[in-house]
């Protein structure tokens, strides 16, 4: 069955998007940093191997997994000098028939949850795959970022910061002819279900906090990114941007 990113040109959507690009990077290389020892890791939703750079070197065996056999393909091609690198056509939900559970040291799941409806699922895929003490890192669409706040508040919705409920960000019309759901999170929604399925945090980021076309047209991509990178921590203290990145450790 194909999936929907085989139809859809996702190496393409990232031509402009150095800033989030990197601002990515930027979390993930100082969560890795407080990772002393990694033999297994798996990526979940790795697509064409945007982030595969990062850290194919710090683990013996590596698994690339993504519902998609087109950018599957990319990262193949991509990787091909790499025989550490090992590659699963899978969803999430079917990931623990194909690999054994309880194997993996580190998971990084980045911009998949936003496309997952049954999320407390997903948590128990990713629970089940890890080892007793393994790292996750993940990223979820964050439904109370300051744009959305000040919007909302300007709307005269004073009690947006405490509903915790999830919403669809498609649009009406893409509603009608996509399958594919687009889900924004509230982060205590996250929390409770973190601490549902036994996950510890280790540390919280707030990433593309300056994700604005007005921004990126006036300042260089290395002023913005200088800003970024020493101001991850202070913005998620009210989860501010509209990406947030969690350090997270399953509870052995």
């Amino acid at each position: 069955m194909a999936a929907a990113y085989d139809s859809f040109d996702y190496p393409a959507y990232w031509i402009g998007r150095e800033y989030e690009h990197k601002s990515e990077i930027i979390a993930i290389k100082a969560f890795l940093h407080r990772i002393q020892k990694i033999k297994n890791l798996l990526e979940i939703g790795a697509g064409f191997g945007r982030l595969t750079p990062l850290y194919f070197y710090r683990a013996k065996k590596v698994v690339l997994s993504d519902p998609s056999s087109k950018l599957l393909r990319l990262a193949r091609d991509v990787f091909s000098d790499k025989t550490n690198i090992k590659y699963i056509h899978s969803s999430l939900e079917n990931l623990p028939n194909r690999i054994r559970p309880k194997t993996q040291d580190l998971i990084i799941m980045v911009r998949v949850l936003h496309h997952i409806k049954d999320i407390d699922l997903a948590f128990d895929v990713l629970r089940s795959l890890l080892k007793d003490g393994g790292y996750l890192i993940l990223e979820f669409a964050n439904k109370q970022n300051l744009k959305s706040t000040l919007r909302e508040f300007l709307k005269g919705n004073l009690t947006f910061p405490i509903d915790i409920s999830t919403t669809d960000k498609r649009s009406k019309k893409s509603l009608k002819n996509c399958s594919l759901p687009f889900f924004n999170f509230h982060p205590g929604k996250i929390d409770e279900i973190l601490a549902n399925h036994g996950f510890d945090l280790i540390e919280k980021r707030s990433v593309s906090n300056i994700r604005h076309r007005l921004f990126k047209r006036i300042f260089s991509p290395e002023l913005l990114l200088y800003f970024e990178k020493h101001t991850q921590k202070f913005f998620s203290l009210f989860d501010g941007g509209p990406s947030i990145f969690l350090l997270l450790r399953k509870r052995g």
